[in-house]
């Protein structure tokens, strides 16, 4: 469906994205995630024809864009703030591309019905968009993005003004909604989260270019290299030397369940793979910090030797700050790096 050709695109001498090249397959749902200032919103921009391409090609079926105007290209953008129109009512709003399309009324009034209906707000035609809930003013705007069924959606920060909750049972809806429609997708954000829930595949840029591509699962359990890892959250990430099934840390001696690269590497260790046991036995440490996420804590170990180290266990039982403890370390949760 959308061909990325080394596409660069620079403000000024620097490039905000950097000799990308990226295809995204017909009804696949793609989430590009990274930090502030990564060149994913720019990336974004250029598809859809709003930033001008200084190098490459970008193909949306087969089409060199080109010279393309926006508004010929074929495709949704559908922005953070939603940019409805206020003095239009929410049928206005949705209504909209159709019209500038050259939609007949009656054929756009049964269009708008039926988008309505499928984001969740039937019968809302004449409602006020200033009257609107921020859910409800971000379902308007999706409807109103998929109007003219668009060849590819594109989505910037699409639910980044909502809170957690809202945000969360959003992605679900957006996910099924898609599938339901067969939607091409490609959606920009920085929560990484809101990602790997939407997407069938994850895109990690770094300084205008792709660090790692893979499904959700590939990209979280297995990180390209210490900068992904940490992107996605991940502390426990240091230096170490492989040899085999085994590494030298300034932790001690670890396992590692799926040797790749010997030599130095980073490593990381999940949160999960630190496991708390009886001062004494393994690595000591004192308790340094404890954080309550729900169903588990997240404990800071400071170790005798070596850096903190980041522990995920169980409520029930679990030590207070200043205790002390012994750590293990679980070779299935032990991940050799890239670079």
């Amino acid at each position: 469906m959308l061909v990325l050709d080394d596409v660069t695109v620079r403000y000024g001498d620097r490039p905000a994205v950097d000799g990308i090249s990226l295809d995204v397959a017909d009804h696949e749902l793609v989430s590009v995630l990274g930090p502030s200032g990564s060149g994913k919103s720019t990336l974004l921009r250029a598809v859809a024809g709003l930033q001008p391409v200084g190098g490459g090609r970008v193909l949306l079926g087969g089409r060199d864009l080109a010279g393309v105007p926006a508004h010929r290209r074929g495709v949704g953008l559908m922005f953070q703030d939603q940019q409805l129109f206020p003095h239009r009512d929410v049928g206005g709003n949705v209504s909209f591309g159709l019209r500038m399309h050259g939609a007949p009324r009656a054929a756009a009034r049964e269009r708008v019905t039926e988008l309505l209906a499928l984001v969740g707000l039937p019968g809302a035609e004449r409602r006020s968009v200033g009257a609107l809930s921020g859910g409800e003013q971000q379902r308007v705007a999706l409807a109103r993005a998929l109007a003219p069924s668009p060849q590819l959606l594109m989505l910037d920060e699409p639910l980044g003004q909502l809170d957690r909750s809202l945000r969360e049972r959003l992605v679900v809806e957006l996910r099924q909604l898609f599938g339901r429609l067969g939607t091409t997708v490609l959606a920009v954000t920085h929560d990484q989260g809101e990602a790997f829930a939407l997407a069938d595949r994850v895109v990690v840029m770094r300084d205008g270019r792709i660090a790692q591509s893979g499904t959700p699962v590939e990209v979280w359990e297995r990180p390209a290299d210490e900068f992904v890892a940490r992107f996605l959250g991940f502390a426990n990430v240091v230096r170490a030397t492989v040899r085999g099934a085994e590494a030298a840390t300034p932790w001690g001696r670890v396992g590692v369940a799926a040797p790749g690269p010997e030599g130095e590497r980073s490593l990381l260790i999940r949160p999960a793979g630190v496991r708390v046991r009886p001062a004494g036995t393994g690595l000591d440490c004192a308790v340094a910090g404890r954080t309550f996420r729900g169903e588990h804590v997240l404990l800071t170990l400071r170790p005798d030797t070596g850096p903190e180290l980041e522990s995920s266990v169980a409520l029930r039982g679990a030590p207070e700050v200043g205790d002390r403890v012994g750590a293990e370390f679980d070779p299935s949760e032990v991940v050799v790096l890239g670079g």
